[in-house]
């Protein structure tokens, strides 16, 4: 009787293994580059607790938007706010999936040990830049939202032309980081969570407030995701306060 009983009990292990197993579902998320740090400590979490299996991928933010509406097959999106409105008017977001996770602001970075520009107030930032050697940004044409919005506000400083010229351009994340680790630039500009990810940067400080700017990043399911409960119980478990604590911690700020 008890080989029964034992033999009914392995059976009963054995299906809910496969169950679980059958169950498991493999989903994609797309994110920009800012948000990495982040999804490295929690995507992990995700698929532990839940079963499933997250692949994700990155790119600039503003890029992301444009190759989402074109089309691109996705189960997940983390966009900045606005694009992610924008996706829910054109139908590409589920309506009701929008949720925003995540503030962070532009920050200034040197390579570590190096002098640190005074950044105080907006006049401070602004001399520290003119006496510059030289100072680098991603490319906004490749599609950042932190790096539209340093050409823009370095544009409107520099009423001597003065600026223009120091200024050097770079592909977004790691090669802007290695461009000032290699003496390329006296110091850097993008979002506060890449520079903190990267233990070869010292983190100046943030653009004060007068002249920063904050990126609201926002996760939605694809409505043409096969998966998309799983895509909501994801974005649920990013806007979960144990998130947001791990979200702090790399850089990002309360909104």
């Amino acid at each position: 009787m008890s080989r029964v009983v034992w033999l009914s009990a392995a059976l009963l292990i054995c299906m809910s293994i496969a169950a679980s197993t059958a169950s498991a579902t493999d989903i994609t998320l797309m994110s920009p580059g800012a948000v990495s740090s982040s999804l490295r400590v929690l995507i992990p979490q995700f698929e532990q607790s839940s079963g499933h299996k997250v692949t994700v991928s990155y790119s600039p933010a503003l890029a992301l938007a444009e190759r989402l509406k074109k089309g691109e097959a996705v189960d997940i999106a983390i966009v900045g706010e606005p694009a992610a409105d924008e996706l829910v008017k054109l139908g590409k977001f589920v309506a009701g999936s929008k949720v925003v996770i995540a503030r962070v602001g532009v920050g200034v970075f040197v390579r570590r040990g190096d002098r640190k520009p005074d950044i105080s107030t907006p006049d401070a930032f602004v001399r520290s830049v003119v006496n510059a050697k030289n100072i680098s940004y991603s490319d906004p044409k490749l599609g950042g939202t932190a790096a539209n919005y340093v050409g823009q506000l370095l544009a409107s400083l520099d009423v001597t032309g003065s600026i223009t010229p120091k200024t050097k351009l770079t592909a977004p994340s790691k090669p802007l980081a290695d461009f000032v680790v290699n003496g390329g630039a006296d110091f850097g500009l993008t979002q506060i969570t890449e520079i903190l990810a990267d233990p070869r940067l010292e983190f100046v400080g943030p653009l004060p407030e007068e002249i920063q700017f904050y990126t609201h990043y926002a996760a939605g399911v694809m409505a043409t995701s096969s998966h998309q409960e799983i895509g909501k119980a994801l974005i649920g478990f990013l806007a979960s306060p144990a998130a947001s604590d791990v979200m702090k911690s790399k850089g990002f700020t309360q909104f």
